[in-house]
């Protein structure tokens, strides 16, 4: 069994998944690659192809017809058998000697029973902008396995985002997630609903994942987003109903230092998502958005009190012309925080 299996959903990638998943074949042992083929209509499929001849007995190829990024997500983690798993998306890549770093710390760590979650530093590579590399030395303990209860408080530019986390892959499975098809976003569903189930971490300093992030028509180019902001709606709505309740925290079956991760991490991608609708300032856009509040408050006042007297909540919400204006500058800031630009 590989310690770590790297799932890599891939549609018309051919000019990033060479960058992929050159740097995979480096790593001589420990690693299981499966590349999910999602229906690709470019060289995709024969690059994937060409990588799993070179190492045949650790990459492996799945080809499906095209169910969008989550049903590509969903199939890799179906054939992963790892005992730990990753999320690498085709157009980022892995640094090399923090991978193999992290192949010797998860052999360490099953040889005293493993935990749920590793967590790793990752960078912004960003497009024409100096690369950012997002840090939690402050949030986490180093080199060792620790609680909820050990863990500091997020700063508001320390996001956990799916590129920080190792999942132990029974944790994954074990909280029942299923990734809607034919949808972007899903990351954030990625995170929320697997982390709710760990308790066992491990923080591994080390800048592993490098997302690429600022080419046109990625899936967080400000155009794109307001084109798919009922994707957007959708699985923002699925990532609160994933969220642990008051009553979970109360009778201490999820613990108050978890929950204040996931509100950390929910409070940036509503506040996206609702000025995302707010600047798209169409009729509809502005009923959208007052509905998405509306249904909030709703099924959970107290989420909806959370999150609306956040910075970002409150001023991703604001009536009228002048109201938009700041909404927009909260836009632009919401989505340095978060990392897309």
């Amino acid at each position: 069994m590989p310690l770590l299996t790297i799932v890599v959903p891939a549609y018309n990638a051919e000019a990033y998944l060479r960058r992929a998943l050159e740097p995979l074949v480096r790593v001589k042992r420990g690693i299981e690659v499966v590349v999910v083929d999602d229906g690709s209509t470019d060289a995709t499929a024969s690059i994937a192809d060409g990588f799993a001849s070179r190492r045949p007995e650790a990459i492996r190829v799945v080809r499906q017809h095209n169910r969008g990024h989550g049903g590509a997500i969903n199939t890799g983690l179906a054939h992963a058998t790892g005992t730990y798993v990753k999320v690498l998306d085709a157009d980022d890549w892995l640094s090399v000697p923090a991978l193999e770093k992290l192949l010797r710390t998860l052999q360490t760590l099953e040889e005293g029973g493993g935990v749920d979650a590793v967590f790793t530093d990752y960078v912004r590579d960003r497009v024409g902008k100096n690369n950012r590399v997002t840090t939690f030395d402050t949030v986490f303990p180093e080199h060792r396995i620790f609680s909820w209860e050990q863990t500091g408080r997020f700063a508001r530019r320390q996001i956990l985002m799916m590129h920080a986390i190792v999942y132990r892959t029974e944790v994954v499975r074990r909280s029942g997630m299923v990734l809607p098809e034919h949808t972007f976003y899903v990351d954030n569903l990625y995170v929320v609903e697997p982390l709710s189930h760990v308790r066992s971490m491990y923080y591994l300093p080390v800048p592993l994942y490098h997302y690429f992030i600022g080419r046109a028509e990625q899936s967080v180019d400000p155009a794109v987003m307001l084109r798919r902001v009922d994707q957007q709606l959708l699985v923002n709505k699925l990532v609160l109903k994933a969220m642990p309740s008051l009553e979970d925290v109360a009778t201490g079956r999820v613990p108050a230092e978890l929950q204040g991760a996931l509100l950390h991490y929910v409070e940036q991608i509503c506040a996206v998502t609702s000025a995302t609708l707010a600047r798209g300032g169409t009729v509809e856009h502005l009923a959208a958005r007052d509905a998405f509040w509306r249904e909030i408050k709703a099924e959970s006042p107290w989420l909806y009190t959370r999150l609306r007297r956040t910075f970002l909540g409150s001023t991703s919400n604001l009536p009228g012309g002048a109201g938009r204006r700041v909404t927009s500058l909260a836009y632009s800031v919401a989505r340095r925080v978060v990392g897309f630009s």
